[in-house]
């Protein structure tokens, strides 16, 4: 058995507010923010597009097109580097009109998006970046919408749809909604069937590769030890519980909120609950715990790349999946802004390695807040942040 790796971000000073967050720093160029990043010996980071207000998911599909979904606006933009330098200067609207747009998946010739309430897919039959070809597979209603955790996970495969529906609260007990759980259905929209349970808000899910497998990274809940007295500014036991969690998601399998967090330790809240040991017994741990407040918000596995280039993620990093981390505000410390690595060892994480902060821990100021990846044609790792509105890009420089 290969040996427990776990890096935990440098601490900071205890701030009673969450960090200053420094859009690309005030008066600064741009891109020159990366200067700030704590990056891991071995990698850099480069932007790879610049000034997108709003960046949120990413998907690259085949073509080495890249799709950026943007809630705010209600868009999804297509970029594509022409040149083949890394920076994506060519980008086109490919959808718009569509609140909330967040989740992304490509899949056999079409982007599937996610809205709030509704399920889509566009196709570009004429390259010309733009979809021109759009379904609405479950239209607006069919999934509850509004709410706390609106933002919509999306898988596609050949066997069908899957997608999230987080807690609309904290902690709010919603066994007998559709909240908290992940569905399946049919690609035709029909079939919808209960696939897990027990989540709070996984905001992205993927196949592990070469396998069926499903995963995702789902965010730990808030205020821990409020129920024993805590206040904001003095919260020793909320700032280090409960985790973030990586799980590998079954049907049919239940992950524990919000009656329970990390490995089976109940909600204070629910202590007294009279079928808390059944729910515990039920309760699949995490398959790796990311630690406290990160905010681990998705994930991507990391592959043999179509057409490696030289910043290409190496052969030992191939099935490990890179999380990016928005970080935190229910803290007194600044934990997360990062882009962090877990390592797979024969289908399972042993370890985690924080390959880029985006928080300067010398002064306090985040200058980014990493809200996907996603790997690219060439192998190198892109990651979104929505603040400032880039795509960056993680280069591998190490030996080979």
């Amino acid at each position: 058995m290969m040996n427990l790796v776990l890096v935990v971000l440098s601490q900071v000073a205890c701030l009673v507010q969450p960090p200053a967050i420094v859009p690309g720093g005030a008066g600064r160029l741009a891109g020159e923010e990366i200067a700030l990043f704590q990056t891991r010996a071995g990698y850099s980071v480069s932007v790879a597009v610049e000034s997108l207000p709003g960046a949120r998911m990413l998907e690259v599909d085949p073509r080495g097109t890249l799709y950026v979904s943007r809630p705010s606006r209600g868009d999804v933009i297509a970029l594509r580097d022409e040149d083949g330098d890394g920076v994506f200067e060519r980008r086109e609207v490919f959808l718009s009109g569509r609140p909330s747009v967040h989740a992304l998946c490509f899949h056999d010739g079409a982007l599937w998006f996610a809205t709030s309430g509704s399920i889509g897919r566009a196709r570009d039959t004429d390259g010309d970046l733009k979809a021109d070809e759009i379904t609405d597979v479950l239209p607006a209603g069919t999934l509850p919408s509004g709410g706390g955790h609106w933002y919509r996970s999306l898988l596609v495969t050949a066997e069908g749809i899957y997608t999230s529906i987080g807690d609309s609260g904290n902690i709010s007990d919603q066994s007998d909604t559709d909240r908290q759980k992940i569905w399946a259905y049919a690609l035709d929209g029909t079939e919808k069937r209960l696939f897990s349970s027990g989540i709070r808000n996984t905001e992205k899910l993927r196949l592990r590769p070469g396998t069926d497998e499903v995963w995702g990274v789902d965010h730990g809940s808030d205020w821990f030890g409020a129920a024993y007295g805590e206040r904001q500014g003095q919260q020793a036991i909320t700032d280090l519980n409960p985790p973030d969690e990586l799980n590998h998601y079954i049907e049919g399998g239940f992950y524990g909120h919000p009656f329970l967090v990390g490995d089976r330790v109940p909600r204070p809240e629910y202590r007294e609950h009279p079928e808390l040991l059944d729910l515990a017994a039920r309760t699949i741990p995490p398959a790796w715990s990311i630690p406290a407040h990160w905010a681990a918000n998705a994930l991507c596995f990391i592959e043999e790349a179509p057409r490696p280039g030289p910043g290409a993620m190496p052969i030992d990093h191939r099935g490990d999946a890179f999380v990016a981390c928005r970080g935190s505000w229910n803290s007194t410390r600044a934990v997360g802004y990062c882009v962090a690595r877990v390592l797979f060892d024969d289908g399972k994480p042993y370890g985690l390695l924080q390959i880029v902060s985006t928080h300067d821990p010398r002064t306090g100021e985040v200058h980014a807040r990493p809200v996907d990846c996603v790997q690219d044609v060439d192998g190198s790792v892109l990651f979104s942040s929505d603040q400032p509105g880039r795509v960056y890009r993680i280069r591998y420089t190490g030996t080979r």
